[in-house]
C-alpha cells in the first residue's frame, strides 16, 4: 500500500523543486509529474515526487484524519 500525504507549495524553484509544508515540516518535493502546479496549490506527495494537484478543502480533511492517526491506533490496540 503506497501513502500521499497533502503539502501546501510555500515556493518553487526554476527546476521545478518546491518548498512544501507538510503538517509544519518543511520538505523539497519535485513538481515534474504536476507542471501546473504553482504556489499556494496543495499537492499530493509520495516518495519526494508532487503527483496530484488537490483542492484545499480535500487537502485540510485528509491533514485532519491524519492527524488523528495517533489516536486512532491507541484505540485498536
Amino acid at each position: 500500500m503506497c501513502l500521499a500525504v497533502p503539502a501546501k507549495i510555500e515556493s518553487i524553484g526554476s527546476d521545478r523543486i518546491a518548498q512544501v509544508d507538510i503538517l509544519g515540516v518543511r520538505r523539497e518535493v519535485a513538481l515534474d509529474l504536476v507542471p501546473q502546479a504553482q504556489v499556494g496549490d496543495f499537492v499530493l506527495v509520495h516518495a519526494g515526487y508532487g503527483i496530484e494537484v488537490v483542492n484545499e478543502e480535500f487537502a485540510l480533511e485528509t491533514l485532519e484524519l491524519i492527524r488523528e492517526f495517533p489516536e486512532l491506533a491507541g484505540e485498536n490496540l
